[in-house]
């Protein structure tokens, strides 16, 4: 293969929309994931393994164009008294990858951070890339240590990164999993008429993008040539939805009611989220196609359609 696009985390949510993506537009792409993936496409091959070591990405880099730098194994809630999950389960991939990248500086890094968990609570203004970063979750502080340490690669042998923050990330083929998503989790106890958790009174905002509005930035960023050094920038909607709002289109789209119980907020619990994504249309000329309604009737329609 020829100046492959290597995807870790490429059996992911993100990350399996990505490679069909580039697959589709003709690019061969290489899917590094730490459990079995089977996506079909000719131009993708799949590769399991652990990468927790340089030497577990040396046979993919060579030919490598861009890796684009998914994989995430936690959540604010799953990391909450475990610190240590985040040096195990994501640190130490992404470090192992950057001593691996120090032997290949013609390969440009696309990394995948967090909008929604690194800038802690902004009660006025939306969060800019220069922001103040407060993480309140040992995932987000994992998010913020990574990126300083893409920052450290670059200078230190003269690479090229983008950081991408994104919002809360949703879209057809995000299956629920425990934390991750109240949108998939949303619709799953609606099929299944089971109760949703909510932490909280509902009144937390977050800012949701549609998958394949950010797979459309992904592209562009991964089409252009990219300048020496990291650039940082933000990915969301811009609009700011309270949860209970959010949960009442859902049955407003799916047509049936949620059955609810209210838990106390949690301490790694943010209360209000929105993001400022002008630098990333001053570079690419990005922004969100997808309404929020539009793009939960587009992936009730793939949950629908799993029975």
């Amino acid at each position: 293969m020829n100046q492959s696009v290597l995807i870790l985390g490429g059996g992911g949510f993100i990350g399996s929309a990505l490679s069909v993506a580039l697959a589709k537009e003709g690019k061969k792409v290489t899917v590094l994931s730490r459990t079995a993936c089977n996506q079909t496409h000719n131009n993708i091959r799949n590769v399991t393994g652990a990468f927790n070591t340089p030497a577990d990405f040396e046979p993919w880099l060579a030919d490598c164009q861009s890796i684009v730098h998914l994989a995430s194994n936690s959540t604010p809630g799953s990391s909450a008294g475990r610190p240590l999950s985040e040096l195990e389960g994501n640190l130490r991939v992404t470090l192992a990858l950057l001593e691996a990248l120090q032997s290949h500086p013609g390969c440009k890094l696309i990394y995948c951070s967090s909008g929604g968990t690194l800038y802690g609570d902004n009660e006025i203004a939306p969060a800019t890339e220069q922001s103040k970063l407060q993480p309140y979750s040992y995932h987000g502080a994992g998010k913020a240590a990574a990126e300083y340490f893409i920052s450290s690669w670059s200078t230190q042998f003269a690479t090229s990164a983008t950081i991408l923050r994104p919002s809360n990330v949703y879209g057809p083929g995000q299956t629920a999993r425990q934390g991750f998503g109240i949108i998939p989790t949303a619709f799953n106890k609606i099929i299944k008429d089971e109760t949703l958790e909510i932490w909280g009174d509902g009144s937390a905002i977050r800012d949701y993008l549609y998958v394949a509005d950010f797979i459309q930035l992904c592209l562009a960023i991964i089409d252009k040539p990219m300048a020496k050094g990291v650039v940082t920038l933000n990915a969301a909607s811009g609009i700011g939805t309270r949860l209970d709002d959010l949960l009442s289109r859902i049955e407003s789209v799916t047509g049936k009611p949620i059955r609810k119980t209210q838990l106390n907020k949690r301490q790694v619990d943010i209360s209000r989220i929105v993001i400022d994504s002008r630098k990333a249309y001053e570079r690419y000329d990005w922004k969100p196609q997808t309404s929020l309604t539009d793009g939960l009737k587009k992936t009730w329609g793939w949950w629908t359609n799993q029975k």
